[in-house]
């Protein structure tokens, strides 16, 4: 197998200084082991091939990650990722690298050691991986209101705006689903369990023209904080976000209602757990409090922009379903990940009609 090695300076990236190291192996799911130590033989050529050994972690629904080590104390992991089947259809990876430096530049993500054919290997970040429990404890959930304001400040470099993903990845993936309509089985599927392509269609035309008007900032944004991205070190206190792929400039409201709805979990969804109003407005008061202070504001935070925020984030979460509804859909048809991507789509689409009505009515204070 070619295993040659070079550097590759990475196009339009932020921050340009440096380069990101590039290996040009193809990491085979039928050949796994072997292709991963042909990666260490590059990152670590101390190891001795004999004492690496493998740990996969199972939680992901997108891409296969494996840790890898060789003493016992796994103090030295180094975790590689391989990317899913067709994933590169609604993933820019080249803007994963670039957000991945960008966040471990600001000391808010770690360190990014190579690209690969299908993959990418990064450092490990120690400490516990969140769930729908520890997520809504008040020391840890205002750790991670702060992390994301910190995240919401980090300023493009070269000064000038950046325009919202929103829209266009939700376009793409409407493309992706309509073309994919030839299969029969996405068809039925259309027919038995989902709403119809046009209606989806037309409810997020809708709901662009609404949620257009409300001017939520256009920030960095991690776009996919469910629980399992996030690491809380207690012993240092603090939170770390993690897998970049989705990353990106988007609505502040957007980020924020996004995870409140990742507050139900994935893979068996729960919306009973969808966070109280009490521990909402606690939420964005620490990040309002933090953001702020990241952009050299007075920091103190009113009721006004409280109830302000607490607006503005419920209408993009609504907007949240069909992302990952659409995006689970896709997946339903191209993963060899084991999961029922279809009825999570499903549970996503279901909400978002429950929910429609009510947080549309609104007002602004």
């Amino acid at each position: 197998m070619n295993s040659n090695v070079v550097n590759v300076e990475t196009r339009n990236m932020e921050p340009q200084a440096g380069s990101v190291l590039y290996i040009d192996i193809f990491v085979d799911e039928s050949d796994l082991k072997s292709c991963v130590i042909s990666l260490l033989k590059k990152l670590r050529p101390h190891w001795k091939h004999t004492d690496i050994k493998l740990k996969f972690f199972t939680e992901g629904i997108t891409n296969m990650l494996i840790g890898c080590y060789t003493d016992e104390s796994m103090e030295d992991i180094i975790l590689v990722r391989v990317y899913g089947k067709k994933t590169e259809l609604f993933v820019d990876r080249e803007n994963e690298v670039r957000n991945f430096r960008i966040l471990h530049s600001h000391s808010c993500g770690p360190e990014l050691y190579c690209t690969f054919q299908n993959g990418i290997c990064y450092e490990f970040v120690k400490g516990i991986v969140l769930d729908k429990w520890l997520v809504r404890e008040p020391t840890i959930y205002r750790l991670v209101a702060m992390e994301m304001a910190r995240i919401h400040s980090i300023k493009p470099e070269n000064g000038h705006p950046v325009k919202p993903v929103l829209w266009k990845k939700l376009s793409t993936y409407l493309s992706l689903i309509n073309a994919s309509m030839i299969d029969s089985r996405v068809s039925e599927w259309f027919q038995r369990e989902v709403p119809s392509f046009d209606i989806i269609a037309s409810e997020i035309e809708a709901l662009k023209k609404q949620l257009s008007e409300i001017k939520s900032p256009a920030v960095l944004c991690h776009n996919d904080l469910l629980c399992k991205n996030i690491i809380y070190n207690k012993a240092k206190g603090f939170v770390k976000f993690i897998d970049y792929e989705y990353s990106g400039c988007n609505y502040q409201a957007y980020d924020i209602g996004n995870h409140f709805n990742e507050f139900a979990g994935v893979s068996d969804v729960n919306y009973k757990l969808y966070p109280s109003q009490e521990l909402q407005r606690d939420w964005l008061a620490t990040y309002l409090e933090t953001y702020k202070q990241c952009n050299s504001m007075e920091p103190t935070v009113t009721d006004l922009e409280v109830n302000k925020l607490y607006v503005q984030v419920c209408k993009y979460a609504l907007v949240s379903h069909f992302s990952w509804g659409l995006w689970a859909l896709l997946q339903s048809r191209y993963s060899t990940i084991d999961f029922d991507f279809l009825t999570y789509a499903v549970s996503r689409f279901n909400y978002y009609f429950k929910k429609k009505n009510e947080t549309l009515a609104m007002q602004f204070p």
